[in-house]
């Protein structure tokens, strides 16, 4: 079952997403499970399966795609967790890399992602998104993967230039991430080791791996961060991306506005964006301004 979360008539609601258009939800458990992430905090899949034969109500081309988790409690981004990755940025640090991403700076499917205007390295990262399902803490690696809902695509927009030392101010600008188009739930993925994942900027294929290649599996990542907090149904683990970024490229090559971004997953779906650019405000600091 694939599940995406959108915008229609002017109201936010969620739905079954099928070739033929989208199953709506919202005007059939909305009373009882507000968004998506109710839907999960509720453990009711069951009940959004019962309509998965249900005539669609909605066109997709009607809708604006949301962030599959519109306003997830907890976004925790894992770095350098592939090895080609790794060898681009000489990581040697065994233990797993993680920062956080906040909800305002995610976009959806089919929408503009929208480049820092303080940034001249905006760069790509395509990567599996893991959406947690059950509530947990402490959660061995043997039940990791009986805590997740499903799984989707994420473009990690990074701006190269605003991480310095750490990674936070370089991955929090609004609508830099990309998120979608929809929730494909665990039963559909029964590896999620096993699947390719590929990127392209403008039709031009720049990230190409599978998931088998990351160096710190979806079970022990949830293992490891549930030892020091709590998952939440609705929070999301982004697991990282393959080689091939932008920053690492001889010359360079980072987003521009007008570009088309794609981030596609074997089996997952496929999330496509344009890259836009914010008006610059009258005033701001640099990032080369804050480097000392």
């Amino acid at each position: 079952m694939k599940l995406a979360s959108y915008r229609y008539n002017g109201k936010n609601s969620y739905g079954i997403y099928t070739p033929a258009g989208l199953i709506d939800l919202g005007s059939k458990l909305g009373q009882r499970y507000a968004d998506l992430k109710a839907l999960l905090a509720g453990d009711a899949l069951h009940e959004a399966a019962e309509f998965i034969h249900a005539t669609p109500d909605v066109s997709v081309s009607d809708v604006t795609f949301l962030p599959v988790i519109v306003t997830p409690s907890k976004i925790l981004c894992v770095g350098m967790n592939y090895a080609e990755k790794r060898k681009e940025f000489n990581e040697l640090n065994p233990a797993p890399t993680l920062f956080v991403r906040f909800a305002d700076s995610q976009t959806g499917h089919g929408t503009d992602v929208l480049k820092p205007t303080f940034s001249n390295e905006f760069d790509y990262e395509g990567e599996l998104a893991v959406v947690i399902g059950k509530d947990g803490q402490n959660i061995s690696r043997e039940e990791a993967l009986s805590h997740v809902a499903g799984y989707s695509c994420y473009m990690d927009g990074s701006a190269r230039d605003w991480q310095h030392s750490w990674f936070t101010a370089g991955k929090n600008w609004q609508k830099t991430g990309a998120f979608g188009p929809y929730l494909t739930t665990r039963d559909e993925i029964p590896d999620p080791h096993a699947l390719a994942i590929r990127t392209y900027l403008n039709g031009r294929m720049v990230q190409d791996d599978n998931t088998r290649s990351m160096i710190h599996t979806i079970a022990e990542l949830i293992e490891y961060i549930s030892t020091f907090t709590a998952l939440s149904a609705g929070d999301v683990i982004i697991t990282g991306s393959p080689g091939g970024v932008g920053k690492k490229r001889t010359p360079p090559l980072f987003m521009k506005p007008g570009d088309c971004i794609e981030v596609e997953i074997e089996n997952v779906g496929h999330l496509r964006n344009t890259i836009a650019e914010v008006s610059r405000p009258a005033k701001a600091m640099p990032a080369a301004a804050l480097a000392h």
